[in-house]
């Protein structure tokens, strides 16, 4: 009985630490190097193309949402970031933030797993890229509803898609994906189940 009761107390422990600072120690963490400026923007200097950048999971991105979320109300925006990938063949690409919206939903990932590592960056720029995508995308916005945020679906599905060279989620991909989620509002199809 004693021995039982040790296991579940050690299984209860391991569970109830991060799976995400778990999966990070398995991560390259030379492959980004973090550097503040004097004027207090933060440069990120990555040693992978955006496509090699790992999937996170849903429920970090959805973390991640809320967060920001936070922080916007808070009026509490984050500081200005530079990114410089290293692409495949050699070549640079680079993403400056300086939007106040984009600041404030990179402070939320730095705050929630940090960034200083593929997996926190990864999860930022999937978030960015999901907002992006909202905002453009009308197919999109149907998977989202106000004030609810997006889709589970759709936030697992942007966290495992690839980012492309260009910093934005696989579009086709994700769209292949969420084909068979109905748009939020769209009535159910007759014989549907509830």
């Amino acid at each position: 009985m004693r021995q039982s009761l040790n296991l579940a107390f050690l299984w209860r422990r391991a569970a109830a630490s991060s799976i995400v600072r778990r999966s990070m120690r398995t991560l390259p963490r030379s492959a980004v190097q973090v550097r503040a400026g004097d004027d207090g923007v933060l440069t990120y200097l990555v040693d992978l193309p955006p496509e090699d950048l790992p999937p996170v999971r849903g429920r970090d991105l959805e973390a991640a949402w809320e967060a920001a979320g936070a922080l916007a109300r808070a009026a509490r925006p984050g500081r200005p970031r530079v990114f410089r990938f290293r692409g495949r063949g050699g070549e640079c690409v680079d993403l400056a933030l300086t939007d106040p919206d984009a600041c404030c939903w990179a402070r939320a990932v730095d705050q929630t797993v940090g960034m200083g590592h593929s997996y926190g960056l990864s999860l930022c720029l999937r978030l960015l890229a999901l907002v992006d995508l909202l905002g453009r995308a009308a197919w999109a916005r149907g998977r989202a509803a106000i004030g609810a945020g997006p889709h589970p679906a759709l936030l697992s599905a942007a966290g495992e898609v690839p980012l492309t060279p260009d910093l934005r989620l696989d579009e086709p991909r994700l769209r292949a994906r969420l084909s068979h989620l109905p748009r939020f509002g769209d009535a159910p199809s007759p014989g549907a189940r509830a």
